[in-house]
């Protein structure tokens, strides 16, 4: 399998971001992966190899403020700020890996791929910049959360906004690693990960509600070929709202998987590898 290089782009606001790098000798397809709120791209090592092995170039940074970006732990100033990121990166991915194909004319695939929280960035981002991806990939997408802020978190959320109070940190409620999965081990994992978030921002959660507004408002803009790939048993997210925003969006592309008996983080469940077969089938053919 072809191992990863961890590597740094700085952003424009200058902020030192780190991202990982899968690069096949012969790409056929970029692909820009976006982890959830409480991961970072380490936790996808496995299924990244597995692009990469299939020819896709995969680059996963870690979110400002997660995994090995120390600096503002946990926070972002708003929404556009993290897609200015990911755009940021899009530009990076295809001028150094379009220069490595034997025709550096060629127009590479871009795939925008958004896993749990970054499902929503992802979207948003293939919404609001419909040039630059030419597909978008959904993986257990966090757009409708079953676990969510109460009416008075929402409320205290507003005041912050109004009042600029924006780095006071809040806990995330995912503490129990079996929201994410059935099997042991990777709970340990997630249970004694250094690098996983426990507290983000006011401001962070803010800017996860400014991209549920845009998701609302503009999904009928999301043209391109789209994939949603679900877990039957996840605890997180709430499979039939999501799907109800999906078949909102403007794609006559929609290709829809739901994996009997798995949990939320389908990179951790037992039959990730047909969850990969049928991620790599579609970006071969879509």
């Amino acid at each position: 399998m072809i191992e990863p290089s961890l590597r740094e782009h700085v952003a424009s606001d200058g902020y030192r971001l780190k991202f990982r790098h899968w690069a096949p000798v012969h790409p056929r397809g970029i692909v820009i992966a976006l982890h959830g709120m409480q991961s970072h791209s380490g936790w996808y090592d496995y299924s990244s190899r597995c692009l990469a092995d299939a020819g896709f170039a995969v680059y996963f940074p870690d979110r400002r403020g997660s995994g090995l970006n120390g600096f503002q732990r946990g926070h972002a100033a708003h929404a556009m700020r993290l897609a200015n990121d990911v755009r940021a990166l899009r530009a990076l991915a295809i001028n150094e890996t379009v220069v490595g194909t034997v025709n550096s004319n060629a127009q590479l695939p871009i795939t925008i791929l958004g896993i749990s929280w970054g499902g929503k960035l992802a979207a948003v981002v293939a919404a609001l910049f419909p040039r630059e991806f030419d597909r978008l990939a959904l993986l257990y997408p966090g757009l409708v959360a079953k676990i969510g802020p109460t009416w008075s978190q929402r409320l205290r959320l507003n005041l912050a906004r109004t009042f600029e109070i924006v780095k006071h940190h809040i806990p995330i409620p995912l503490d129990d690693p079996a929201l994410f999965t059935q099997d042991p081990e990777w709970q340990q994992f997630i249970s004694h990960d250094p690098l996983a978030l426990h507290t983000v921002s006011s401001s962070f959660l803010n800017a996860g509600r400014e991209l549920d507004r845009e998701l609302t408002t503009h999904c009928a803009k999301i043209l391109q070929p789209t994939l949603l790939l679900l877990a039957e048993n996840d605890s997180i997210i709430d499979n039939v709202a999501v799907r109800e925003r999906v078949n909102r969006f403007g794609t006559h592309q929609l290709t829809t998987q739901v994996y009997s008996g798995a949990r939320h983080t389908l990179e951790f469940e037992p039959n990730r590898d047909v969850v990969l077969a049928d991620l790599i089938a579609w970006l071969s053919v879509s």
